[in-house]
């Protein structure tokens, strides 16, 4: 007879506090205590799809917030997630996430180019938890690879992964890969947007939000398959007027030009160091790859939000974002002969205007 605590759904009070708990562990680095914490948990009875989603989910949460309110360093929120990817493993190998298999199988993979495995790896070990057999296959999945294990396989659904938008025409070329091999494909993580809408734009089966929404789903019904085997410009077809293509080809001279010109447009600049400059760069380099997905998507929304975040980031790093608005204004002259570019361009920097980022600051 079994003397472990059958497991349980614990209470909101007793979840926050639990992940209380974790954030102090993980907050300073301290790997054994969080381990500790989770399997503690574990062992007292708590639902282990509970404890991923509501406790290692939500610090690994509060990690990405801490970073963007500068409270945390980059190099801090990387320790953070490394120390939550482990507490996971450490909880695929308790008692309590021992299920057998009983349903389909289900490949999860994260976009290529996509380095943020954690969202993919909960979504896994939650199908897990549900019954299905889930080939994880992790961070930056190239497609011919995706597509070389699904025909060694034979998986009922392509569970894929996005955190960064600016990898969505690549989810694109996997989504339509997956159809021609006749797997479906449901859809998942912040690139594909808060509703879904970049999932059902780029032709995905399905979209869900979170890990439980997922597994819900999944559980319902089989995914419809795949229709009949298209290109991917039959979803989009205002690339047809080549403004993406032309547009990413060139970034690196877009970058450059706009890089030289801002010391014209925005003087603060010749008084900046040797890494000021170099971020500049790299920041100029974000907003002309968040352009091409624009342009990509036909979604002006997704610039505007990327340089309203952009600019609220800065300002709390005591950086405020005074040059983002020149730097729009020469990529726009730059790019006068695009209208579609021309049109994001402008709806970016009223944006800034408006929400008033840009007052007293400089831009690396």
């Amino acid at each position: 007879m079994s003397t472990r605590t059958p497991h349980l759904l614990p209470h909101a009070a007793d979840v926050e506090r639990l992940a209380d708990h974790l954030w102090e562990a993980v907050s300073v680095g301290d790997e054994r205590t969080a381990t500790a914490r989770v399997l503690d948990a574990l062992d007292e009875g708590f639902d282990a799809e509970s404890v991923l989603l509501d406790v290692i989910g939500a610090v690994q949460r509060k990690v990405g917030e801490e970073w963007a309110a500068n409270r945390i360093t980059i190099a801090q929120e990387h320790a953070a997630t490394a120390i939550n990817e482990r507490t996971v493993a450490a909880l695929t190998l308790h008692p309590a996430a021992r299920v057998t298999p009983t349903r389909g199988r289900i490949t999860v993979a994260c976009v290529d180019g996509e380095w943020h495995a954690l969202p993919a790896r909960l979504v896994a070990e939650v199908l897990k938890l549900r019954g299905w057999q889930v080939d994880y296959l992790g961070a930056q999945v190239p497609a011919p690879h995706l597509i070389s294990h699904l025909h060694q396989t034979r998986a009922d659904a392509v569970a894929l992964s996005g955190s960064i938008a600016t990898r969505l025409p690549t989810a694109h070329a996997a989504i339509t890969a997956c159809q021609a091999v006749g797997v479906p494909v449901l859809a998942g993580g912040a690139a594909f947007g808060p509703d879904g809408r970049y999932a059902e734009l780029l032709g995905a089966e399905a979209w869900a939000p979170d890990a439980r929404a997922a597994a819900d789903l999944l559980a319902r019904a089989p995914l419809p398959r795949p229709r009949a085997a298209h290109q991917q410009i039959d979803d989009l077809p205002h690339l047809a007027d080549q403004e993406y293509t032309l547009v990413t080809r060139n970034s690196a001279t877009l970058v450059r030009t706009v890089f030289t010109g801002l010391e014209d447009a925005f003087p603060a600049m010749r008084d900046y160091g040797a890494l000021q400059r170099e971020r500049t760069a790299e920041d100029l380099a974000h907003i002309v790859e968040f352009l091409a997905v624009t342009l990509y998507l036909g979604d002006e929304e997704l610039f505007v939000q990327f340089l309203t975040w952009t600019a609220q980031v800065l300002v709390a790093r005591g950086v405020p974002a005074q040059s983002l608005p020149p730097a729009l204004g020469l990529l726009a002259d730059e790019l006068k002969d695009f209208p579609r570019a021309a049109r994001a361009l402008a709806a970016g920097a009223a944006a800034l205007t408006t929400t008033h980022h840009t007052a007293n600051g400089t831009f690396a």
